[in-house]
């Protein structure tokens, strides 16, 4: 007869990490500084704990699951005894790395995420006040493909993560690297150089609110989303367009980053006129 007992994350759509080859690959992917920190998010049954602790950086684990907290206790007494590991029994989203003492550029997120909360965690550390230098995420595939857009399209998701840092894929990881495998391959997804250097010559909600526009139909030529959603004339917009090499028959994802700064910088100049 079964238990009705949920096993501990199985709510939390968690699938915990078993290849430990892909736990060490995570753990080296970012390449730890001395004296820096490594903030883990959900850290589970303590597989990419385990690769992080041995680097020699002292690691902040944040784990929403009482029963998983509890484990991880056992686990790493000696680790939490010697303060290179601190175990904190919340869930990420209400975790603010000012609270903890973590200085901008100067930690590190590492993390086997539910793929639900994915877009989430981007958003909330890559423009936090207090950001990571880097982050090393067990993601999907598919997702992580579409953040480095591998097909050469770009989407709102892979402009978003690219204007703070340097996106790559480490490793591609098969499902079959985690317990219960998920339905889909994962991939090591490292995003380096972390940093609003993007925004220093260009308004950081302004670039977010045409991007958004000009991805508001994808069937339709950038020139249109943006005339129809942000309410440029079109004498404008191919103006800008001539200014930064944008063909007039351009679809948003046709255009990478700096097309889209120059754009930008070129549309709110025009607006202010």
């Amino acid at each position: 007869m079964k238990s009705g007992r949920k096993r501990p994350g199985a709510r939390l759509g968690q699938h915990f990490l078993t290849g430990q080859w892909a736990a060490r690959a995570l753990a080296r992917a970012a390449e730890v500084r001395a004296g820096e920190i490594i903030l883990e998010i959900g850290p589970g049954k303590g597989a990419l704990t385990k690769e992080l602790l041995a680097t020699g950086a002292r690691v902040i684990a944040v784990e929403k699951d009482l029963a998983l907290v509890c484990e991880l206790r056992g686990t790493f007494k000696h680790e939490l005894a010697s303060q290179q590991f601190e175990l904190i029994e919340k869930d990420i989203r209400d975790f603010k790395p000012e609270s903890w003492n973590l200085k901008a550029e100067s930690y590190v997120l590492a993390a086997n995420i539910p793929y639900y909360i994915t877009g989430e965690i981007l958003r909330t550390f890559l423009t936090a006040q207090k950001q990571p230098r880097a982050m090393a995420l067990l993601v999907q595939k598919e997702v992580a493909e579409r953040i480095i857009a591998r097909d050469g399209k770009e989407s709102i998701l892979s402009l978003s993560v690219k204007a703070y840092g340097v996106p790559k894929i480490v490793a591609k990881v098969s499902r079959g690297n985690f317990s219960p495998p998920p339905s889909v391959d994962s991939a090591i997804l490292l995003i380096e150089n972390i940093s609003r250097a993007f925004f220093a010559d260009v308004d950081e909600s302004a670039f977010f609110k045409i991007v958004r526009a000009g991805f508001a139909s994808k069937r339709k030529l950038l020139a249109s989303n943006l005339s129809r959603k942000y309410g440029f004339t079109k004498p404008i917009i191919l103006a800008a367009f001539a200014v930064c090499g944008i063909s007039e028959k351009a679809r948003a994802e046709d255009v990478p980053l700096q097309k889209w700064k120059c754009l930008v910088q070129k549309l709110t100049v025009n607006s202010e006129q």
